[in-house]
């Protein structure tokens, strides 16, 4: 016997930003923005509710056979914004190091159930930004500036000597077709877009080790780049000038690089990442 229909539920694309997140036991401001495009909200009714839990939670009972695979999709898209929103607020200092964060404190936050967070937040425990607390949440792990020291000395290591490699046998016309990721970290340096310049930053590291085949590497090396852009405790948000700087010198790289100018290509690398 069929079940009763499923009546659509509206769904927008939330712009998931984490402002006044200091104090995640109570309870957190309503406002968030929305955009269009694919992220579950609450229609006020109670079958439409019942219908994007499910979504969220995995309860299949409440999805006909043939959703299954469209709720799927949604739910790990709405993981995946959240994971991206987290992501950004630890860059930005917005989820402050030592601090526990609930996953239903933030889920009210961006108006999805608790089961996307923790998803979220599991994914980060993994990449050792978080550490999960039962019963209570999740606590933002600390840095040291020996932890990001020794981060910046492993990526010169792995991506310095494959960039100078790529240097003697990538054409010029293929250096030239990165020039688009540079202006794309360069813009929103000048915006002083820090979690913008963050996900720039990385997106021309990955395009220039892209150029040499090997995903594994590339792989590796993007995750250690996202660890090295987490902040210290109490360190101050970065400047809008060094942004700009950062900018600077992938610009600088990438037409060394066009013009094959290997020893300069040299003197460039090893100070972008901060070691001598």
């Amino acid at each position: 016997m069929a079940g009763p229909p499923i009546r659509t539920v509206e769904t927008t694309k939330v712009s998931l930003t984490l402002t006044d997140l200091g104090r995640p036991y109570q309870r957190l401001p309503d406002r968030f923005a929305y955009s269009r495009d694919a992220c579950v909200r609450s229609s006020r009714d109670p079958e439409e509710d019942r219908v994007r839990d499910a979504a969220h939670d995995g309860v299949s009972a409440l999805i006909p056979a043939q959703t299954v695979a469209a709720r799927k999709v949604l739910r790990h898209s709405v993981r995946g914004q959240v994971l991206d929103a987290l992501r950004s607020a630890l860059v930005d200092g917005e989820l402050v190091p030592g601090e526990i964060y609930s996953g239903p404190a933030l889920g009210e936050r961006f108006g999805v159930s608790a089961t996307p967070v923790r998803e979220a937040m599991q994914q980060l425990a993994l990449e050792g930004a978080v550490e999960c607390l039962p019963n209570r949440g999740f606590r933002v792990l600390s840095r040291t500036p020996r932890a990001l020291a020794e981060l910046a000395e492993v990526r010169a290591l792995l991506e310095v000597p494959v960039v100078l490699g790529l240097a003697r046998t990538v054409p010029a016309e293929a250096w030239a077709a990165l020039r688009p990721a540079a202006a794309a970290a360069a813009e929103a340096a000048a915006a002083g877009d820090l979690a913008g310049y963050a996900d720039a930053d990385r997106a021309f590291h990955r395009e220039l080790l892209s150029l040499g085949g090997n995903e594994q590497l590339v792989s590796v090396a993007q995750e250690l780049h996202r660890r090295s852009q987490w902040p210290l405790p109490g360190a101050p948000r970065a400047r809008r000038a060094e942004l700009v700087r950062d900018a600077a010198e992938h610009t600088a790289l990438l037409e060394a690089l066009i013009a094959g100018d290997l020893p300069l290509v040299e003197r460039l690398l090893r100070p972008h990442f901060g070691v001598g």
